[in-house]
């Protein structure tokens, strides 16, 4: 009888943390001001008919749980561990399609799967330095899905007026309420089929530093008041 009181005390604690917490980013988000500085990459891609893979840190990916699933349908690749079971949870609830996969887990089903989903129309959200980091290191799994997919990949960057910083190993970002957010896109990147080991360490490289450049310029806008004040006013 233990058991399986200690079953259900598991699912029932699992479920409000899933439905609360869902509850607060949704409320959160709400109150954000968002503006996406060169938004026509994004549209000239889709005039193109192809579709994105958003590519950004796992530091700023908050803001974009919300954002983000506006550009459905989505998709996004989690790991087959027990905290991406309730990641995919909480993704599904706002709206995205969880592939579930990693570099160390399913990653080859999970490649297939999104390349099928990419024929379909969907785009791809993908963290590229998650679950664990280090921080600031693009890992494989992004120019893998590009390569196998034909995707073009999307640098984006989502920085926050005012935010909230957690002390983890990605020092996590939460824009505070009422915050002013932007989201900057950088230039599509697109990765050849067949790629040799050499070019694609330095691809992988490349989107490294652009994503990096795309950062520190991003932030920097909130140091030059006229600059962000004409942003948001357009």
């Amino acid at each position: 009888m233990n058991t399986y009181r200690k079953v259900f005390k598991r699912l029932l604690y699992g479920r409000m943390f899933l439905y609360i917490g869902s509850a607060f980013i949704k409320a959160i988000s709400s109150t954000y001001q968002i503006k996406i500085a060169h938004p026509e990459i994004e549209l000239n891609i889709l005039k193109r008919g192809h579709v994105p893979i958003y590519a950004s840190w796992h530091q700023r990916f908050f803001p974009g749980i919300t954002f983000f699933a506006t550009r459905r349908p989505i998709s996004i690749m989690i790991s087959q561990s027990r905290d991406g079971e309730l990641i995919a949870k909480i993704a599904h609830l706002f709206g995205w399609h969880a592939v579930r996969g990693s570099s160390s887990r399913g990653g080859i089903k999970a490649l297939h799967e999104i390349r099928e989903m990419a024929r379909q129309g969907y785009s791809v959200g993908h963290i590229v330095d998650g679950p664990r980091g280090p921080f600031g290191i693009v890992k494989p799994g992004l120019v893998k899905i590009a390569q196998y997919s034909g995707m073009p990949i999307l640098p984006t960057i989502i920085s926050s007026e005012r935010k909230w910083m957690a002390s983890s190993w990605d020092r996590f970002m939460i824009p505070k309420p009422f915050s002013r957010i932007i989201i900057r896109f950088g230039d599509e990147i697109y990765v050849p089929k067949k790629v040799k080991h050499s070019d694609f360490e330095e691809k992988r490289l490349s989107i490294e530093r652009a994503l990096k450049e795309l950062y520190n310029e991003t932030d920097d806008t909130w140091t030059h008041p006229e600059k962000c004040n004409r942003l948001f006013e357009n």
